[in-house]
């Protein structure tokens, strides 16, 4: 039997959410010190695989989204693909800076 598209991406946001959840749960561990919370914030923005970690994927898929929302709005007035782009820029412009100053002031030493 095939899968429908909404179900496999019920199925894939499912994974990312365990995977997250995974995340905090090492967050919240009592021996997490200084060092460590930098390398694992580290990881959500490095340039690794995929490229530009974990933010820049999140908003590669808001500007898919807005991209297809773009070809099919019915009135073509971007009222639904100006705030996925406007949210996939607030991510990395916004967020990934955040993110990066947190990391620096945790471990300034292994910031990149």
């Amino acid at each position: 039997m095939t899968r429908t598209r909404i179900e496999r991406v019920r199925a894939a946001a499912g994974i990312a959410a365990l995977a997250l959840q995974q995340i905090q749960d090492d967050l919240r561990a009592d021996d997490v010190d200084q060092e460590e919370l930098a390398a694992i914030l580290r990881e959500l923005i490095e340039d690794t695989d995929p490229p530009g970690g974990f933010l820049a994927t999140v908003a590669q898929l808001l500007t898919a989204a807005a991209r297809r929302a773009e070809q099919i709005e019915p009135d073509r007035d971007g009222d639904a693909a100006c705030p996925l782009h406007e949210a996939a820029a607030l991510i990395t412009d916004d967020a990934g800076h955040r993110l990066i100053w947190s990391v620096r002031a945790l471990h300034p030493q292994g910031a990149n």
